[in-house]
């Protein structure tokens, strides 16, 4: 049991009382040296021996140090010369004690063993941290260098409807989450929503990225899965042609998209004039990393590898690929956005698309796809369709929608009938179709689709779109 001796007086000596009481274990004995009876508690805990007189008066209060051997001393007094003259008597009595003490005039004590906490900036703080916009740190914990912090997720965040297995944790880590007052257990399938207030510890300045991605809410994608795009080109099954196009829509969502770097992976090379093709497309760009695999290490390996390698936020992979859907769905490991190339051209895009399925995952999906249309500066098109007439109105996930919108400052088309989702998505072009990604859409189909009815699933399976596939949690 540690013996700590506590010198009180002044404005703050009461509360500061209060609180050591409230946060007393057992763990440690106390002197408590006081000079008004206003600070006493009404209860007295065993562990605290009260003495009332002057703490200036340097014979008490060498009869208090010299009774027990204090391990540390904390001090809150009235006065700026009171509290020089008590840290001087203790350090002429004991030579290497400990002492923190509460500051607000200023002053300046060359000594190692004296913490000085100056009030005035705790009060400024405090007062700061609670104006919007401003981040809050831990004051006195850790290395109290701000690496931990609390974030509230704002509406229309890229991190909101996320869930945090889903988010890139480098240098930093969520480990604590408020939801409505109550402590919410963290687990990877949690889905973060609006108002959610997160407990987050790593680098300060990290923390300080971090804050500033959250509380933006447009213009951020791919994070926060991560921060580079990453395009898959398996030359074995691409022509001249397709290489050439899927070149040229990873240029321009390169230009387009707030990411750092964009990796285009080439493997298996067939022919060398195929290589000087992709060499010269790329020559010029210093955001494009080329990286060529000779050695056929297999579609698998070589994403695990690159993944952990380029914090990749989103994946382009072609058609061909997922011709071998088994294959494929090694990638729903990662957690990250794929987009998956169509027929129709990423320049010619007009519109953001969704078709409204089921209201748990396209709740997740929401500030993705306002994020997406503002980094292209298209518009979003939303089919409401219901062909068997089993909505009563306005779903509350279209009032979801329409409030992102305004949040996001984003114009909105809607388009509401009973017209078969697929029929009308034949109808559209030049647009870009959002969807979740789901375990279910890598499985093998019957050739028969009007045995279908999911339209998530219809739709995966066509070609002529280019779509945004974005990980949910399924649970």
């Amino acid at each position: 049991m540690k013996k700590i001796l506590i010198i009180l007086d002044g404005i703050v000596a009461k509360k500061l009382m209060q609180r050591i009481i409230e946060a007393n274990t057992g763990d440690n004995s106390y002197d408590v040296i006081y000079v008004s009876d206003v600070i006493l508690p009404v209860q007295k805990p065993s562990n605290f021996t009260f003495y009332k007189f002057d703490p200036t008066s340097k014979s008490k209060l060498a009869m208090v140090l010299d009774k027990n051997i204090h391990t540390e001393v904390l001090i809150a007094l009235n006065s700026k010369d009171e509290m020089l003259n008590v840290i001087k008597i203790i350090r002429e009595h004991t030579k290497n004690l400990q002492m923190t003490v509460l500051d607000y005039w200023g002053i300046k004590v060359n000594d190692p063993l004296v913490n000085i906490y100056r009030g005035i900036e705790v009060l400024a703080n405090g007062m700061v941290e609670k104006l919007p916009n401003v981040p809050v740190l831990a004051q006195n914990i850790g290395l109290k260098q701000g690496e931990i912090m609390e974030i509230r997720i704002p509406f229309g965040s890229s991190y909101a409807y996320r869930y945090i297995g889903s988010i890139e944790q480098k240098q930093w880590r969520i480990f604590g989450l408020y939801r409505n007052q109550k402590m919410i257990d963290i687990k990877p399938s949690l889905v973060l929503k609006p108002n959610d207030v997160i407990l987050v510890i790593g680098k300060p300045d990290v923390l300080m990225q971090i804050y500033n991605v959250i509380g933006k809410t447009q213009g951020q994608f791919p994070m926060p899965f991560g921060s580079n795009i990453y395009l898959y080109l398996d030359l074995y099954l691409e022509n001249e042609e397709s290489v050439r196009k899927t070149i040229e829509e990873a240029k321009y969502l390169n230009q387009k998209l707030k990411n750092s770097l964009l990796v285009v992976r080439v493997t298996r090379p067939t022919t060398v004039q195929i290589m000087d093709i992709i060499k010269s497309e790329l020559k010029y760009f210093p955001t494009v990393i080329l990286q060529i695999d000779y050695a056929n290490k297999g579609f698998s390996k070589i994403i695990k590898d690159d993944y952990r390698k380029y914090n990749i936020g989103m994946i382009m992979l072609t058609q061909e690929i997922f011709k071998n859907k088994e294959e494929a769905k090694l990638v729903l490991e990662l957690k990250i956005p794929i987009l998956k190339l169509g027929k129709e051209n990423l320049k010619s895009v007009k519109r953001t698309a969704i078709i409204l399925n089921d209201t748990h995952s396209y709740e997740q999906i929401s500030p993705i796809v306002f994020d997406i249309s503002s980094q292209l500066k298209v518009k979003t098109k939303i089919f409401d369709l219901d062909p068997i007439g089993e909505k009563d109105g306005k779903s509350p996930l279209l009032d979801h929608f329409e409030n992102l919108a305004k949040i996001f400052n984003q114009k909105l088309e809607i388009v509401t009938s009973s017209e078969n989702p697929i029929r009308e998505l034949k109808k559209q072009k030049n647009m870009l179709q959002i969807l979740p990604l789901k375990e279910e859409m890598f499985k093998k189909r019957l050739s028969f689709k009007f045995f279908y009815t999911n339209s998530d699933f219809i739709a995966f399976d066509m070609n002529r779109f280019n779509q945004l596939l974005i990980p949910i949690s399924e649970e």
